[in-house]
């Protein structure tokens, strides 16, 4: 009896359990490298054929490397003193004095002689981030308030070096969070002193096996790997994660009362959800992967970081999962323990009175939804324009200060330099070419080598305005041919936004079309997949009006980041779809066995929609989690997608794609059989047992 059931359903989950503890101890020196190639640079984030990028590359391979520029900004209200004045002057020569500059530093006055800044920057840190940080902290040490006279450091290095500070805290907070949030979510669901605490771990597993995946990718493909992505890559751990948890012990927990070992149960229930799992996280990951299409360096780099989470948590849900729940028995499910030969509670739950709603009214339903949405989505209209790059924290460091007060105190001077690089040989006409052009207040050549010139160009107006942009744009123009590249700060968040606008015509399409052919295959119909896919995108249009409506007047925030429509339409699709294909894929089935459409939506919804609620619920709060977080380009991300998530969850996907599909009837699966083959009556299915939201 070697091969017997009962012997094979006590090996099986201690050998995967011992399987699993093998792949972790493989990933565990590379998950804790992960940290070590994270880079938040502006080449990491920049697009890869813009003209700042080529900028960034060559001052990285120029005499000393890449340059630190940063702005002593000296302030009292009411206007300067000679003390102040001398103050100053002896804390920049200090700075000067004990650090590696290019050049000592002047003082420039304001008009209103409120205000004196001094330029200042080294090629000492190079590309070393460490360096570079190090640096801006020994001229913050140096360069101290006096007496009332304010002093701050501000300038492109300086605003670098607090954004990189602002990533590299975020992994703990956003780990701690997001694990609390979760569990909060799953005792709430399970109502179990015990059960919420296996998905949880497992999760956690798959999140530290992710990483890993995501160092060795990084490894053998370069892969880049922000603050952003990797942040990003923990929220889908342990939202994707915790979603198929769900279904599979939901299926789980009606199987128990069926079968009488967990061993058997469990590979029912896995038969019973295991495809619709594998194809929603399959639809998931494919939908991701469409962003290495991206020219955005930081879109491409999250787009296989994001599937690799999605990847790792199915892997971990499917496998780890499964293997620990079969191991602990029915008493994991304590006190609500599925007894062998029991019948679930019968209870009308909320979702059967929605799809009673629904059926009673389809049209009615279908359009007052539509209407509601299109509503919604006119916010787009509200949204403020392009984030600053000053504007990107939540709360105002050391450099935003920095920069208002240089803003208020020169308005007709940037105190943020264009940078220009000609090659050498034509230094000389880029230089000249540059003066001529209009906006342009001073150039000036800098350093020389590796057969390139570094030129520094100072316009007239005020970093990141409507003029600047212009003097940027003027700027190219004029150096158009020469071999020259035009970059910095300003210049890369103008790429930042072009190439954002670039990405959405190429990526959008291609997502839509992977996603269209992965639902037609599954659901063997070309109307259902394009229902699913105009739903989402509508909860995508409605997510940003939304957006628009309370970024400014209620969040404050000033800009939107331009990578906002591209990233979370590339979620909500992938996202969305995923909840669409457990409920479609039940209709289906309901089909199949012999009802109506009509009847089937009803049945799907009903039996589903609890855990499907639930799901949701746990997605939107584990990127709510990034609301709380200190970058206003991951605020915003988090707020849109937790938004879309809910909007779908509680209004498409029961109210709209119900009616939608009670209005269309079998027409819903045209061209296949299903849409032709009239349907035999079969009794309604049973409610599925207590698991989620009733």
């Amino acid at each position: 009896m070697a091969g017997s059931p009962v012997r094979k359903g006590r090996a099986v989950p201690w050998v995967l359990l011992v399987l699993w503890i093998g792949v972790l101890a493989l990933a565990g020196p590379f998950a804790g490298k992960l940290g070590d190639v994270q880079h938040d640079r502006a080449v990491d984030y920049l697009p890869a054929s813009a003209d700042s990028t080529q900028v960034a590359k060559i001052q990285e391979r120029l005499p000393g490397g890449e340059t630190t520029e940063l702005v002593l900004v000296y302030h009292r209200d009411g206007g300067l003193t000679a003390a102040d004045k001398a103050e100053a002057a002896r804390q920049a020569a200090a700075v000067d004095a004990k650090l590696d500059l290019v050049a000592p530093p002047r003082g420039v006055p304001s008009e209103a002689g409120d205000t004196l800044m001094y330029p200042v920057a080294s090629t000492g840190p190079g590309i070393d981030e460490k360096a570079r940080d190090a640096f801006v902290g020994d001229v913050r040490a140096l360069a101290h308030d006096t007496g009332g006279l304010s002093v701050d450091v501000g300038g492109p290095g300086a605003l670098a070096t607090d954004a990189s500070e602002v990533y590299q805290s975020l992994d703990g907070p956003l780990l701690y969070t997001t694990v609390a949030v979760v569990a909060l979510l799953l005792v709430l669901i399970y109502r179990s002193p015990f059960l919420w605490l296996v998905p949880l771990a497992v999760a956690g597993v798959a999140d530290f096996l992710s990483m890993g995946v995501a160092y060795g990718l990084h490894q053998a493909f370069g892969t880049t790997i922000s603050g952003q992505s990797s942040g990003v890559m923990t929220i889908l751990v342990f939202g994707a994660g915790t979603d198929y948890a769900l279904l599979i012990v939901s299926r789980y927990r009606e199987e128990l009362r069926r079968v009488q070992r967990p061993y058997e149960a469990m590979r029912a229930a896995l038969r019973g959800c295991g495809p619709a799992v594998l194809a929603s996280s399959g639809t998931v990951a494919v939908g991701l992967l469409c962003l290495l299409a991206a020219d955005l360096n930081s879109s491409r780099g999250m787009g296989p970081l994001g599937a690799v989470g999605v990847l790792c948590a199915l892997v971990a849900m499917l496998t780890l999962l499964p293997a620990v729940l079969v191991l602990l028995g029915r008493r994991v499910f304590w006190p609500l323990v599925p007894a062998f030969g029991s019948e679930p509670k019968k209870r009308r739950s909320l979702f059967s009175a929605m799809g009673s709603s629904a059926g009673r009214r389809p049209f009615a339903v279908l359009g007052a939804g539509a209407v509601l949405l299109g509503a919604l989505a006119l916010g787009v209209l509200n949204l403020p324009g392009s984030l600053k790059q000053e504007d990107s924290f939540t709360d105002k460091p050391d450099s935003v200060t920095a920069m208002q007060t240089l803003a208020a105190a020169y308005p007709d001077r940037s105190a943020q330099p264009i940078t220009v690089i000609a090659p050498a040989g034509d230094a000389d006409r880029a230089v000249a070419a540059a003066r001529t052009t209009p906006g342009v207040a001073d150039v000036r050549a800098g350093r020389s080598g590796a057969g390139w010139t570094e030129i520094s160009v100072t316009a007239d107006a005020a970093p990141q305005t409507a003029a600047e942009t212009r003097t940027i744009e003027a700027l190219r123009d004029r150096l158009d041919g020469r071999g020259a590249y035009v970059g910095g700060p300003s210049a890369e968040q103008l790429d930042l936004k072009d190439t954002n606008a670039r990405d959405r015509l190429v990526v959008v399409p291609i997502v839509l079309a992977a996603v269209l052919l992965i639902l037609v295959a599954l659901l063997r119909s070309l109307v259902a997949p394009l229902l699913l896919l105009v739903a989402v995108v509508a909860v995508w249009g409605a997510s940003l009006g939304i957006a628009g409506l309370v970024f400014e007047p209620l969040f404050g925030f000033s800009g939107t980041d331009p990578g906002l429509g591209l990233l979370s339409f590339v979620f909500l699709v992938a996202l969305g779809v995923d909840y669409g294909i457990f409920l479609m894929h039940r209709m289906r089935e309901e089909v199949l066995g012999g009802q109506e459409t009509g009847a089937a939506a009803l049945t799907a919804l009903r039996t589903t929609g609890g855990v499907i609620a639930s799901a949701g619920l746990v997605l939107a709060a584990t990127f709510a989690v990034l609301i709380n977080m200190p970058l206003v380009q991951l605020v915003e991300l988090g707020f849109v997608i937790a938004v879309g998530v809910l909007l779908d969850t509680f209004l498409v996907r029961t109210y709209l794609v119900t009616s939608a599909s009670l209005a269309l009837g079998r027409k819903v699966w045209w061209p296949g059989p299903l849409a032709r083959k009239p349907a035999a009556p079969r009794p309604p299915a049973a409610e599925e047992p207590e698991l989620a939201l009733k």
